[in-house]
C-alpha cells in the first residue's frame, strides 16, 4: 500500500464472499437470490459473473468520490480474481485499466491449448463459477464458438494487461500470452497499435505497447510486489 500511495495511487478492496459465496449452494446464498429469474437456465450467471458485478458496483461508488477520477479507475485481480476483472472489464467500460494476473483457464489463457487446467478440471472443481453451457466444453475446448483472445478484445481500446509467473504451469503462462497476443487485431481495428514478439517476453522483463502489457517473473502463483511495481508502470504509461 505504501508504495502505491508514494506512486500516486490508492486502493479500494471488496470481499467476494458478500456478493456470492465460493462454493456451490445451488445459488441461495448471493446475489443471485435476489436478482435471479426462476428456473436458472444453463446461460445464468455464476460466481464469477457475480463477483464482477460486484466490482461494478464499487465503481459506482467511486465515480462519485470527489478524491477519484473516475476517467482513472484500474480493476485488478488475482487467480480467481484474475478471471473476475477480466469479466468485470468487458462488461464495464468505465474502467479504463484491466490487470488479470495469473488467471489461467477461464480466464486470460487458451482454453483450446488443453495446457494446465482445462475446461473440464475446472467445471467439475468448481462449478459454480461459470454459466451451466461452460461444461459442456470439457474435453471438447475446439469446438467452442470463442477462446480467451476474443475476451481480451473485448477491452480495446481501453487498457489490457496480462501477467504470468513461469512455474504457475496449471495457468499456461504461454497460452495467456498468446491470447494477449491474438486480441491485438481488435486494438487496431480500433486505432491502436500495439506490437508484441511472437514469443513470450524474457523472465522479468515487462513489456508495453500502446494500451497493452505483459510481463512473466520467476516464481509460484502468487501477486508479490515486484507485480504490483510492474501493475504501477503500466498504470503510469497509460494515465500520465
Amino acid at each position: 500500500m505504501e508504495e502505491a500511495i508514494e506512486r500516486g495511487y490508492g486502493m479500494a478492496v471488496f470481499s467476494n464472499a458478500d456478493l456470492d459465496p465460493d462454493n456451490f449452494d445451488e445459488f441461495k446464498n448471493g446475489i443471485h437470490a435476489l436478482l435471479d429469474p426462476l428456473p436458472r437456465s444453463d446461460n445464468s450467471w455464476g460466481t464469477l459473473a457475480a463477483w464482477a458485478w460486484g466490482a461494478s458496483r464499487c465503481m459506482d461508488y467511486l465515480v462519485t468520490d470527489k478524491d477519484v477520477d473516475p476517467q482513472k479507475v484500474a480493476v485488478l485481480g488475482h487467480s480467481r480474481g484474475g478471471k473476475t476483472a477480466l469479466w468485470a472489464g468487458a462488461e464495464d467500460r468505465r474502467f479504463a485499466i484491466v490487470i488479470s494476473n495469473e488467471s489461467g483457464c477461464g480466464g486470460a489463457a487458451l482454453a483450446r491449448r488443453k495446457y494446465g487446467e482445462t475446461v473440464a478440471r475446472i467445471n467439475k472443481a468448481f462449478p459454480h463459477w461459470f454459466c451451466g453451457n461452460y461444461g459442456k466444453y470439457g474435453g471438447n475446448e475446439d469446438n467452442m464458438p470463442v477462446d480467451m483472445h476474443m475476451l481480451l478484445a473485448l477491452m480495446a481500446p481501453r487498457a489490457v494487461y496480462v501477467a504470468s509467473a513461469d512455474e504457475d504451469l496449471w495457468a499456461d503462462p504461454r497460452g495467456s500470452y498468446l491470447a494477449l497476443l491474438n486480441a491485438l487485431p481488435v486494438y487496431r481495428l480500433l486505432g491502436q497499435n500495439p506490437v508484441l514478439n511472437e514469443d513470450v517476453p524474457p523472465m522479468n522483463q515487462q513489456v508495453i505497447s500502446g494500451n497493452v502489457g505483459y510481463h512473466i517473473r520467476n516464481g509460484s502463483h502468487n501477486m508479490l510486489l515486484s507485480d504490483w511495481k510492474m501493475f504501477m508502470n503500466f498504470a503510469d504509461s497509460v494515465f500520465k
